[in-house]
């Protein structure tokens, strides 16, 4: 048993869940997408290549289980739907994210963008920030090349 699969037994259980095998193919299939933003249906499309007698509540079911016990991150990306990302351990903050307007890519910006002006506030206003969601919205590389 993977480590990340004995974590999260242990964090469910805390919880009172049990880490049943839907639960844990949804994480798996999060896992194996671990830099990717995936909405409901993606990880639904995923799970069903897998298991096709799992279905759609289950997998939302086990999302806000999930987003709850702090293991994935439920990113509202001001589209009709939520995306979906694996939380890493390593992360102080969670990173920030560049939505194309044009094609809708999200891609994770990993460097932490905000330490001076978390420190600038710290030092004016003694306010600790422990984290923080930023978006930027613009043109992705690939749609600003096929322009041309």
């Amino acid at each position: 048993m993977k480590d990340s699969t004995i974590k999260l037994k242990d964090q469910l259980k805390e919880k009172g869940y049990k880490l049943t095998s839907q639960r844990k193919v949804v994480l798996d299939v999060i896992m194996d997408h671990e830099n990717e933003h995936l909405s409901t249906e993606e990880i639904y499309g995923y799970v069903k290549e897998r298991h096709p007698e799992i279905g759609l509540a289950t997998i939302y079911r086990t999302l806000l289980i999930l987003d709850e016990l702090g293991i994935v991150s439920k990113l509202d990306l001001d589209e009709e739907f939520n995306r979906y990302e694996l939380n890493k351990d390593s992360e102080d903050h969670r990173h920030h994210h560049l939505i194309c307007t044009k094609c809708g890519s999200v891609t994770g910006v990993e460097e932490d963008l905000l330490d001076p002006l978390e420190q600038q506030i710290q030092k004016k206003y003694g306010f600790y920030v422990n984290n923080h969601r930023v978006k930027f919205y613009g043109i992705c590389k690939e749609c600003s090349d096929n322009k041309h």
